[in-house]
């Protein structure tokens, strides 16, 4: 894997996920070094951004050299500008996305990835992980490949969101974002690679398999983000940015902080369906 990319060079956390990017000002970032970043992105798959003093319009800026940015469907705090979510936990309301995932899945095009700046950084604790699920496809039995080919499994957001909503909400819920069918095995419409596309928030069920059986073959593809040589593990600080690409990673953020204060913002780009 490069750790040289003509402008900058890379600090790998791992050998194949996760590497901290030396010496780039994101404020400052033009079409040419956003190339180089997007080279880095697709080898490593989550990048690390240091001790970046930015103002909100800059993430966005920054963002914006990638593609198109979304809102959230669900979550909104109108605090911030429509293209920031705030994730926040208190003392008084402690929270965590403590599953491992990938980001809105029940999209009918999911996000291509999120750009996440650190505000407020508990002192201990609150470090967030990702998965690589290129390699945990890749070392998948040969066996379970063969089971999986050609599959798709249902996402839908009820577990997430929809536990909280009344039925009029849901139903019209529903109607907005309805249940999706995406492949099990995702194909990365950039690297070609292939990687596992299922994860335990989002995705229901596998399409036309008796459901005993889907739910003993999901639980085994989605503990795959559990394994440790899949993935890394970041600790932050204040004015740490994490950009990660939800096609091909999970992630899950450790909830062994609370109840200390930990806010952090997030930028997401618009993604394509997946094949």
């Amino acid at each position: 894997m490069r750790l040289d990319y003509g402008l900058f060079e890379v600090q790998p956390l791992t050998p194949t996920i996760g590497a901290t990017v030396q010496d780039v000002k994101l404020g400052d970032v033009d079409d040419t070094m956003a190339e180089a970043v997007h080279a880095a992105w697709m080898d490593w798959k989550v990048l690390f951004f240091r001790n970046q003093q930015i103002t909100t319009d800059e993430q966005i800026s920054f963002a914006r050299h990638f593609g198109e940015l979304e809102k959230h469907p669900f979550v909104v705090d109108g605090e911030t500008p429509p293209e920031v979510l705030v994730l926040e936990s208190t003392p008084e309301m402690p929270s965590s996305a403590s599953a491992w995932h990938s980001d809105v899945t029940f999209a009918e095009r999911p996000p291509m990835g999120s750009i996440l700046r650190g505000r407020i950084i508990p002192p201990v604790g609150g470090d967030t992980l990702w998965a690589n699920m290129v390699e945990a496809y890749d070392q998948l039995r040969d066996d379970l490949k063969a089971k999986i080919e050609g599959r798709a499994a249902v996402h839908d957001f009820l577990k997430a969101f929809g536990r909280n909503m009344s039925e009029e909400r849901k139903a019209e819920a529903l109607e907005e974002h309805p249940p999706q069918l995406h492949p099990i095995v995702r194909t990365h419409p950039e690297t070609g690679e292939k990687a596992l596309f299922v994860n335990s928030i989002f995705t229901s069920h596998i399409d036309g398999m008796d459901r005993a059986e889907s739910d003993i073959l999901l639980r085994q593809l989605r503990d795959r983000a559990k394994q440790p040589e899949f993935q890394c593990r970041f600790r932050w600080e204040p004015d740490s940015v994490a950009m990660w690409d939800n096609r091909c990673t999970q992630h899950y953020a450790s909830p062994d902080f609370h109840p200390a204060h930990r806010r952090v913002e997030r930028v997401t780009l618009t993604g394509d369906r997946p094949f």
